[in-house]
């Protein structure tokens, strides 16, 4: 293999740079060229690309977002557009493309893995932690950190002035930020889209905590379980209590990854360039009970990824 191209596509997650620069410098120890294309698969279609070499991807290790920036791009999806996007490839002579993102990225790749000689290697970095066949994702850590580096402010705010806050994370179809930022707060309620909204549930937890004299708490919400506003409003009306509603917003999805995301994307990215030395196209690489390992790009399209109901009861019962 010659040459091999990355690009970053859907929602950034921090630690992205991290697998750039990595992917680049292995692949370079390698004798193998590295395309970087730019703004996601809009870069793969525009042919907009440029050639990463181990110096350009120096000191960017530490940096959150994606050096080669990316975007959502609905032209994708066409059958036009993917056939343009192969012959793009081609034309380069990548051999190799290696997709750094989440599910809709890899279903992205899936689809111009039809049209393409390209071999196709997915790297999941995307702070929702939803990709089926891996236990974490780049990205995943350092959002969770800094969730739980807000709300434990937010906390004091709440002890001091005896209200309740409900705090809304990322996690517009899924629960394991939410989840795992609860947990690890000690929220009194975590809300999250696989699991309806119970209110009569809600309010009796905050009433049973109140008759305790436990009259400040944090109820943490990924956004996709419902209007929290509505939410706010409701418990307020039936508890008595205070609400206040706090929004950590795009916040998650930035700053300087930890420790963990680095290393993720070190071990993801040396594993990627090995599959596609091996010739082993169509794969996606994964974390399996402490391993790095790789699954079909198909099967992490198509599964879906279960949240962990022992984390909801474990977080029940701490919160007690």
């Amino acid at each position: 293999m010659k040459t091999i191209g990355i690009v970053t596509s859907g929602g950034d997650a921090p630690g992205m740079n991290a697998a750039i620069r990595a992917v680049t410098r292995i692949a370079n120890s390698r004798n193998i060229g590295v395309i970087g294309f730019e703004k996601g698969w809009e870069g793969v279609l525009t042919n907009k690309h440029r050639h990463l070499t181990a110096r350009s991807v120096g000191g960017i290790i530490q940096l959150g977002g994606t050096i080669l920036h990316t975007s959502r791009s609905l032209d994708f999806k066409k059958d036009d557009c993917l056939q343009q996007a192969a012959d793009n490839l081609n034309t380069l002579g990548v051999e190799g493309l290696v997709v750094i993102g989440g599910d809709g990225s890899f279903r992205a790749a899936l689809d111009l893995s039809k049209k393409s000689k390209a071999l196709m290697v997915g790297i999941p970095a995307t702070i929702d932690n939803d990709v089926y066949g891996t236990d974490e994702t780049i990205g995943f850590d350092t959002a969770v950190n800094t969730a739980v580096a807000e709300i434990d402010k937010i906390r004091d705010t709440a002890i001091s002035h005896e209200r309740i806050f409900i705090v809304e994370v990322m996690g517009r179809k899924r629960g394991f930020l939410a989840v795992t930022v609860g947990l690890t707060i000690g929220a009194e309620v975590i809300l999250v889209p696989e699991d309806k909204c119970k209110m009569d549930h809600v309010v009796s937890i905050v009433k049973e905590n109140a008759r305790k004299g436990k009259k400040a708490g944090i109820i943490v919400a990924a956004e996709g379980c419902g209007n929290v506003s509505e939410i706010a409003k409701e418990i307020e009306e039936k508890t008595g209590s205070e609400v206040r509603l706090s929004i950590l917003g795009y916040a998650q999805r930035g700053g300087s990854p930890t420790a963990r995301s680095r290393l993720l994307a070190s071990l993801f990215a040396e594993k990627a360039v090995d599959l596609l030395c091996q010739g082993k196209g169509n794969t996606v690489v994964v974390l399996q009970n402490g391993v790095v390992a790789y699954t079909e790009l198909e099967t992490a399209c198509c599964g879906t990824k279960p949240l962990d109901p022992n984390l909801m009861k474990l977080a029940e019962t701490l919160a007690t």
